[in-house]
């Protein structure tokens, strides 16, 4: 007998499609599946003329066999009343007979049993279903207005026809005679009914539970992708690859890209459900739910699937300061042993489902290789698997990562972790920043900035074509975790700058603004917008900037690679950035640094998307010992050259006692001592001490997690010298940067103020002038003078375009007409 058996109605039908009126022409006809359940609605053979039961007076359907369930597909006509106040309005009795004079008889009401199609919203009925579903989203694609509402990954089965209502018999062994409808005024219809003969509720009523999906054809489970899960009477999510490979405690754990198999999901549907488990089309095996369910697991010869559910409780969790004993921000992972994940409450399991997410979903989690992690404040709630629970636990370079492995017993309500600080840098004067972060709230910048022990955030406002960001958030003052009135006051604090961008000429980041320097783009895509000019220059940026009091950063170092050789060369750059580990960045900073330009070195992100932690490189920035931290006197800092930035590696760095930024000042050629030490929570390959731009002494490791150098230094004219160090790995952001750190110089003068003067260093700086000037005067698009009033308000645009580029041809001439003297 199968399980569910669907009857004729074919003799009582007594009404077509015209009854639905003409919005609704085309309804299920013939052997139809409604929510995974057969029903036949009118004859085997779709016909729309006589497909539907109307009764206007008494209808018997013959049944004549023992059911547990009655499934009747039906549908409302017309409410009882306007704006859904006839809810409760009598439709129908419905008439159950039973073998030996048994009645039961079911009153069916407005809202309760039997709903009409297209009602108001928040106007479901209580007592019945759609005849659809809830589903996913379309995983990988989509209309572009749906972009938002694809984040919610699952829709609701809205009724399209019908809405099915189950009865229970009584008395399961009784054959059921037949059903009896007897109308009671309101216009309705059936489509069709079911017998349920199985040993469940023909609706689900089970809550999702996970499961492990394991390929076990090795061809299929290497393939990169994901699996596709079916179920026939119920739902599943997404399967979702779980990281198998590269897994650090705290800083994320999986291969690029990610094998198929393993992989979790999660299930509600009927014990009698099929699950398909599937691969780019290709269908791997299916399995009964029902046994997974028994037996924990089912397979066929090509997947497995496991039932990974011992049971859940709802945890408050405190994450204390080892030291202080009080709830402290960081980021979280929760998962059971088989890798299913159980973020907290108001977190993803995956943010933006492991895929890009470019300025879609920014913020309040962070994606590191194929793991997500939640950012709280100290505290969280959510629910856990009973048994034994992975958590890890990271909040920056200072901070020890967390892996533990704990235990949720049945009736456990509570869960207290700790973490251990094992650096305090801003005790001895040292302040991390980011100096380059996008698309957070200032809100969202000061729970990611706490959670990755990060003082400083410069979130920017910046134009993307047509696209503005951040434009809410500029206010001219900082932001602290303790000084929302604008003065500051905490030790995390939140600024709100810009990334002024120009696409050939180059990038920079305007700090400490009190108000917005405009245009924020110039010269058209990809940068600003289509059919732009170009309206403003860098220097004229910097220069709006500095009489602001604010400060200049070269972005992403070197590139774009044009107009920043400007700003260094005429002392408009107070620092430049590096975002990543390179050997184009490094080679670019020393050709200018042995050319004599006294330029700082900061780090940052460019965090873009979910998928880059705030900090992940960051700049350390000294303050006198006595000086109070402000943002203000960080960014003051950051313009002496006190510096070093990270990536993870802390660094300490002296030459003769002086610290980055300071000269040493040497009568003559001589020896000088650095003393250069390194710790990290990521194992390190080595640390370098650079002079003039080439290794000179180098500490070499293989996995340590500290180092120290000590060297003496023969120094026989104007020099600079900095430490870098490596680590072993790169981190698992999308860019996958290298772990690595790196001072700003400590300057030695011989025998009079420092200067250098490489010659191939200030030709090639000189190239690259010549090269941007040659670009705005033949390529950039300009608007006619005649026809524009510039922000300037000099009538030869032209002109005052090249101007800049003119005083650093100017600068580079001195400084070469100095070397010869």
């Amino acid at each position: 007998m199968p399980g569910y058996e669907p009857l004729s109605l074919e003799s009582v039908c007594n009404a077509g499609v015209e009854i639905l009126g003409i919005q609704d022409q085309d309804p299920p006809l013939g052997k139809v599946t409604l929510r995974g359940l057969p029903f036949l609605v009118g004859s085997e053979t779709p016909a729309k003329d006589r497909c539907f039961v109307a009764p206007s007076e008494p209808v018997s359907i013959d049944i004549g066999k023992a059911a547990r369930h009655v499934v009747v597909a039906h549908r409302l006509l017309e409410p009882g009343g306007p704006a859904g106040h006839g809810v409760g309005s009598h439709v129908a009795d419905y008439i159950f007979h039973l073998a030996g004079g048994r009645t039961v008889e079911v009153p069916i009401r407005e809202r309760f049993e039997i709903q009409i199609i297209g009602h108001a919203w928040g106007r479901d009925p209580f007592l019945a279903v759609s005849d659809t579903q809830d589903s996913n989203a379309a995983r990988f694609e989509g209309r572009w207005g749906m972009a938002g509402f694809r984040m919610t990954e699952h829709n609701k089965g809205w009724a399209r026809t019908f809405y099915l209502w189950q009865w229970e018999s009584p008395q399961p062994d009784a054959v059921i005679e037949r059903l009896e409808i007897i109308p009671r005024g309101l216009p309705f219809l059936v489509g069709g009914v079911t017998l349920g003969h199985l040993d469940e509720h023909p609706f689900v009523r089970t809550p999702g539970r996970p499961v492990r999906l394991v390929v076990t054809d090795d061809d299929v489970a290497g393939r990169d992708g994901v699996l596709d899960l079916d179920v026939d009477r119920g739902v599943a999510t997404y399967p979702q690859p779980i990281p198998t490979g590269n897994d650090r405690a705290g800083y994320g754990a999986g291969d690029w890209p990610p094998a198929t198999s393993p992989a979790h999901a999660s299930v509600t549907a009927l014990p009698s459900a099929t699950l398909v488990v599937g691969s780019k089309g290709e269908e791997l095996g299916r399995v009964r739910w029902g046994d997974v369910e028994r037996d924990g697991h089912a397979e066929n010869d090509r997947v497995r699937v496991e039932l990974a559910d011992p049971g859940r409780n709802w945890v408050h969790v405190k994450i204390l300061d080892d030291a202080t004993g009080r709830p402290v921000p960081c980021r979280v992972h929760f998962r059971s042993p088989e890798g299913v994940p159980y973020q907290p409450y108001g977190h993803h399991n995956h943010v933006n489902q492991n895929i890009g997410s470019w300025h879609l979903d920014v913020g309040g989690d962070v994606l590191l290789g194929q793991r997500t992690f939640a950012y709280v404040d100290g505290t969280c709630q959510g629910w856990l698997p009973r048994g034994e629970v992975v958590v890890d636990v990271a909040r920056g370079f200072e901070y020890e990562p967390l892996r533990e492995t704990v235990r949720i017993e049945r009736g456990q309500r509570g869960l207290t972790l700790r973490i251990r600080r094992t650096s305090n840098l801003a005790a001895d004067g040292w302040w991390s920043g980011d100096s380059h972060v996008h698309f957070l709230s200032t809100a969202g910048a000061q729970l990611e900035q706490q959670g990755e022990d990060l003082r400083v955030v410069n979130l920017l406002q910046a134009q993307w074509g047509a696209l503005f960001t951040n434009t809410e958030d500029f206010t001219g003052r900082v932001i602290g975790a303790d000084g929302a009135n604008g003065r500051g006051g905490g030790d995390y604090l939140t600024y709100v700058g810009q990334e002024n961008r120009q696409h050939v000429l180059g990038h920079m980041l305007l700090w400490g603004l009190k108000e917005p320097v405009m245009p924020w783009s110039s010269d058209g895509p990809d940068e600003a917008e289509l059919g732009g000019a170009l309206d403003a220059t860098l220097s004229d940026w910097a220069d709006r900037t500095h009489a602001q009091g604010g400060t200049v950063v070269a972005a992403h170092f070197p590139n774009p690679n044009g107009e920043p050789a400007v700003l260094v060369t005429t002392g408009r750059a107070d620092a430049v950035e590096m975002l990543a580990h390179g050997d184009d960045a490094l080679l670019e900073y020393y050709r200018y640094l042995n050319a004599g330009y006294r330029v700082p070195l900061v780090g940052g992100t460019d965090k873009m998307s979910s998928a880059v932690p705030v900090g992940l490189y960051r700049t350390y920035a000294r303050l006198d010992p006595d000086e109070e931290f402000t943002y203000e006197g960080w960014c003051r800092a950051v313009r002496q050259g006190r510096t070093f930035l990270s990536g993870g590696p802390l660094l300490r760095f002296a030459v003769d006692g002086r610290l980055a930024g300071d000269t040493v000042e040497l009568s003559g050629p001589g020896t000088v001592t650095v003393e250069a030490g390194v710790t990290s929570i990521f194992p390190l390959q080595g640390l370098e001490l650079v002079c003039n731009g080439e290794v000179v002494a180098s500490a070499p490791a293989r996995g340590e997690h500290a180092l120290d150098l000590c060297e003496e230094v023969r120094v026989d004219g104007h020099s600079w010298l900095a430490v870098r160090a490596i680590g072993s790995d790169h981190h698992l952001d999308e860019w996958g940067r290298r772990v690595f750190a790196h001072t700003s110089p400590v300057f030695v003068a011989c025998g009079g103020p420092w200067g250098m003067a490489d010659p191939a260093g200030l030709h090639y700086i000189r190239t690259v002038v010549e090269g941007a000037r040659d670009y705005v005067r033949h390529t950039a698009i300009r608007r006619p003078d005649d026809l524009t009033t510039h922000h300037h308000g000099e009538a030869n645009h032209l002109a005052w375009l090249e101007r800049p580029f003119a005083e650093a041809l100017e600068a580079l001439d001195r400084r070469a007409r100095e070397r010869h003297r």
